[in-house]
């Protein structure tokens, strides 16, 4: 056959191919030292601390142009448990969130629109009355000054005393119309046209549609070791804050309207501005109401000339006084507020010296979440042997 190889000749085998070279050998590297899984007391403060430290520079960096956001976050924070329960209805979070901001810039332009102007009105009513008031007040201080003269006798109160309080009454009250006046004139420029209408409303929203995904994220960052003792801190300044923010609120609303519509009864001329500015600062607790107080007696000595006017002023707020110590704060707030009222009113005075409008937004806030640490503090410190160490006995 072709190609076969001749009878009797072996046929040596096909080598083998030689095995392919290796690979080379990777150059080993020396092993990696685990990084330290426990953070020092040294690292932990030097955290609290700059964190601290950098959110104070950053309030105070653009603290010019915070008050729209933090506005919103109020916003966000206060819809929070109305949007909550839209959406365990079945109402998508993002049209549930829509639905009250919408409903509630609609609410604010509405008053804005019947209020605005009948307040201006009764600016406009104070300036062309004033002197006619500081007449009035002046006479009724003046009859009172004689009265008490007649009582204690020259010997005790010095005439010129009395003229000099009588004299001053004009300049007191020209003052204080001038300054109601750039108040409520100058509202705008503490809220502009664009930050009412555009930038709180939309960052309000977006706050609120997407709050229960920041509040995990947020969680999902704080330290492993802390985490709990952190989310009960947490808990616990939310129970104070919402309580006392929202139950605060309701009762400035409803004292608002029951001063405005009372003091507008009983023939108040400003009634409704006085009503509404007690009903609101009513927020300061006690300075608020009283600041109230005085403004709704000295408009009604200057009105009315005779004490039986300025004695249903007074009955008006003293009512309202007890509605709210005894109807209207228990039931809102109750025993779950523990912001004492000296704090809050410390607090608002510090923001508002330190930030301006924006620290008053921020001052409630931090003062419940000061608040809830100090009161955790304390805990501490009454369980630790540095209060319970037993006092020496001996030498």
């Amino acid at each position: 056959m072709k190609g076969s190889p001749p009878a009797g000749l072996a046929v040596a085998p096909p080598r083998p191919l030689p095995d392919p070279a290796p690979p080379p050998r990777p150059i080993a590297e020396p092993p990696r030292q685990p990084g330290p899984r426990t953070a020092t007391r040294g690292q932990r403060l030097a955290l609290v601390l700059g964190l601290t430290a950098a959110v104070l520079f950053l309030v105070w960096l653009f603290s010019a142009i915070l008050t729209p956001f933090v506005l919103a976050l109020c916003i966000a924070y206060f819809l929070d448990p109305v949007a909550t329960r839209l959406a365990r209805l079945g109402l998508p979070r993002g049209l549930g969130a829509l639905l009250l901001v919408a409903g509630l810039m609609a609410l604010a332009l509405i008053a804005l629109l019947l209020l605005y102007p009948l307040i201006i009105a009764q600016v406009g009513t104070l300036l062309a009355r004033l002197p006619s008031y500081a007449t009035g007040i002046a006479a009724a201080i003046q009859e009172g000054l004689a009265g008490l003269e007649e009582r204690l006798g020259p010997e005790v109160f010095d005439t010129r005393l009395r003229d000099l309080a009588v004299s001053q009454i004009g300049a007191i009250l020209a003052f204080l119309g001038t300054a109601a006046t750039r108040l409520i004139g100058g509202g705008y420029a503490l809220f502009s046209v664009f930050t009412l209408v555009v930038v709180t409303p939309v960052v309000a929203f977006y706050l609120l549609r997407d709050w229960p995904r920041i509040m995990l994220r947020m969680e999902s960052w704080l330290p492993r070791r802390s985490a709990g003792t952190l989310r009960t801190l947490a808990r616990d300044a939310d129970r104070v804050l919402s309580a006392w923010l929202r139950g605060q609120l309701l009762c400035c609303a409803l004292l608002a309207a029951y001063y405005a519509i009372g003091l507008s009864a009983v023939g108040l001329e400003l009634g409704l501005m006085v009503g509404i500015a007690s009903g609101l600062l009513s927020f300061i607790p006690y300075v608020g109401s009283m600041t109230g107080l005085a403004t709704a007696l000295l408009l009604a000595m200057g009105q009315f000339g005779t004490f039986n006017g300025v004695g249903l002023v007074l009955a008006i707020f003293v009512t309202g006084q007890v509605v709210e110590g005894y109807i209207i704060y228990p039931r809102l707030l109750g025993d779950r507020v523990e912001l004492h009222a000296v704090w809050v009113i410390f607090a608002l005075f510090a923001g508002g010296v330190a930030f301006g409008f924006l620290g008053v937004l921020l001052a409630v806030p931090m003062a419940a979440a000061l608040g809830v640490l100090a009161r955790y503090w304390l805990r501490r410190y009454l369980e630790s042997p540095l209060y319970l160490d037993p006092p020496r006995t001996g030498l």
